[in-house]
This record gives C-alpha cells, sequence and structure tokens, in this order.
C-alpha cells in the first residue's frame, strides 16, 4: 500500500498507519489535483515493480459492504491485465449534479466487466435524470486499476507536461536527490484531474472499461451526503450532523426548530442553533465561522473557498 498526501497531513498518516513503510508515503509538496498525485504513485511503482497492477482509491470514501468490494476490485484487476484502464462505476440510485457519469457500451450489469464509451461530468438535473432512467450510465467513483506501464505510456502520450517531470521525479525517488528534483519539478505540473487528462479521452479511443458495482459507497463529498452518514433527526426532518467537536447525536438541546423543514446542521460544541420558519438549507457553526446556503448550492461552497483564499483569508477554511 502507498499513500499520497500533502506535507500538511504526512505525519498524521504516518501515526494513524504505523505497519506503512516510510518509504510508501508519497508526499506533494503543494496539491495538484488528482493526476500528478496518482502519476507520482504510479511512476514510483513502477520503479520498484515496472510491471505491477495498481489501483488508486480516495482515502476518504465509504465503503459499506467490503466483501462485494473486494469481488469487484478483483474482477477490475482482469481486466487490467488485459490492458484496459478500469474505472469502477456506481450504480446511480438517484440523479445527482455533483459526480461524473460513465456512459456503457450496454446496459449495466453489476460486476460484469463492459467497456466506457464516454465521461460525462457533472451534469445538469434534466441530464443527470435522463442518464439514470437509461440504465446505461455509472457514477464515476474516481476509482482506478491498470498496469501502471500502460498508465504511464497514455499519460505520456496525452500529457506529456505532466508525465515528464513526474517520471523525473521518481526516478530519483530512491535517491537522495530526491528534495532538490521534487522542489524543483513539482510546481511546474500543470493542476488537472486523472479524469480529463487520461481517461476521457482514452475512453473515446476505446481503452477504458468499467465493473460496475454496488457496495453501499459514498464520497462523503458534502453536508449532504455526511447528513446521511452520520445525521440525526432532529424535528420535522431537521437533520443535525454529529461529528468529533460538534454535538452529541440526539442532543437537540442545541438546535431549536420551528415551524422549518429539510435543514441539515452541523452545530458548534456550546452553542445554540435556533431555525424559524425556514427550509432547504445548510447551516454549519463553526467557532470561527458561520456557513448559510441552499441545499441545492452545496456544490458551490467551492467558490467560497476560493474567495476566502483570494482574500487571504485562509485560517477560515
Amino acid at each position: 500500500m502507498y499513500v499520497v498526501t500533502g506535507s500538511a497531513h504526512s505525519a498524521g498518516v504516518a501515526r494513524q498507519l504505523p505497519s506503512l513503510p516510510v518509504e510508501n508515503i508519497l508526499v506533494e509538496p503543494s496539491a495538484r489535483d488528482s493526476c500528478p498525485a496518482i502519476a507520482l504513485a504510479a511512476a514510483v511503482i513502477a520503479q520498484r515493480d515496472p510491471d505491477a497492477i495498481m489501483a488508486s482509491f480516495a482515502a476518504d470514501h465509504l465503503i459499506r459492504d467490503t466483501a462485494v468490494f473486494d469481488r469487484v476490485v478483483g474482477k477490475a484487476v482482469e481486466g487490467a491485465e488485459q490492458g484496459y484502464l478500469m474505472t469502477i462505476g456506481i450504480t446511480p440510485t438517484r440523479p445527482e449534479t455533483g459526480y461524473g457519469y460513465l456512459r456503457c457500451s450496454e446496459p449495466v450489469e453489476n460486476d460484469r466487466l463492459q467497456r466506457v464509451l464516454e465521461f460525462k461530468e457533472k451534469p445538469s438535473l434534466d441530464v443527470a435524470t435522463r442518464y439514470v432512467d437509461s440504465g446505461k450510465y455509472l457514477w464515476n467513483a474516481s476509482m482506478f486499476v491498470w498496469r501502471v506501464s500502460r498508465f504511464l505510456d497514455e499519460l505520456t502520450a496525452r500529457r506529456p507536461d505532466v508525465a515528464g517531470p513526474v517520471l523525473e521525479i521518481a526516478a530519483s525517488w530512491d535517491t537522495e536527490d530526491r528534495d532538490e528534483v521534487l522542489q524543483r519539478l513539482w510546481p511546474t505540473i500543470p493542476k488537472v484531474a486523472v479524469e480529463y487528462a487520461v481517461m476521457e479521452p482514452a475512453a473515446e479511443d476505446g481503452l477504458v472499461a468499467t465493473v460496475p458495482g454496488d457496495f453501499g459507497w459514498s464520497d462523503i463529498g458534502d453536508f449532504e451526503t455526511l447528513a446521511e452518514v452520520l445525521g440525526t433527526e432532529v424535528t420535522d426532518s431537521v437533520i443535525s450532523i454529529a461529528v468529533a467537536g460538534g454535538t452529541e447525536a440526539g442532543d437537540d438541546r442545541q438546535i431549536v426548530s420551528v415551524d422549518s423543514s429539510d435543514v441539515v446542521v452541523l452545530p458548534s460544541r456550546g452553542r445554540a442553533v435556533a431555525l424559524v420558519g425556514v427550509k432547504d438549507l445548510i447551516v454549519v457553526d463553526t467557532e470561527d465561522a458561520v456557513l448559510v446556503c441552499k441545499r441545492d448550492r452545496v456544490q458551490d461552497i467551492k467558490k467560497v473557498i476560493s474567495g476566502l483564499r483570494e482574500n487571504n483569508a485562509e485560517r477560515f477554511i
């Protein structure tokens, strides 16, 4: 197992995974999106085992049925052995505008390898509804399985501006020159997601396949999803998120709801949140910041983060 993480989290990763060899913690000097991170892992692994098959997973995803997940990953490995760039598709449970979609070559069938004809990122609600109703689309969960040599070849052909510096960094990874090469080259790598850099164009060329799976997946990527996983109903479908440092599950003393509904609340410890005549909101109260947004605008929180960074207010993020 390898972990790619930022410098702010590397010590925490080592502490939480004491059995993981320190040389398998790959530290990015700065975030460059998913493609450079995944490419770095692929290139370092290729230095140590050129014929390896790797699987890439985001660390913050929730997998409820690990037995089914293991079976799906095993099927994906078989596809990688055949030369495909594999992605694990998630059976959609609803039209969701925050996810990417995979169009399959035939109606979806769980645990069965199918070619991917198209990647489509974050469609409108009408389009997402049409995708789900067709039965030919899956959610893209950004879980990938491939032979490292095949992925690096495709990356080199499609995005040499990413592959070139990454391969040079990987060549120095197990040497005393690593820090110098990493600090010099990493900032030159463009920020790009692996879907845009490799998977979308490769799918157009017939090189991508998927194994659909239904294993209780969630990426916990927004407060809506966090409420589904950790939420406790207060009253009138007002949901309190119980997390460390916040309210205890079921502690409705901190949330007062009057004629309010369909609200997700993350309250701060020791402070009350009162809701009067509101609906369809996300309310997040922390020690130094308060967020209030419409539930259908939750994806726009990224704009808030960008605005804080532009105003040199990163301490509130």
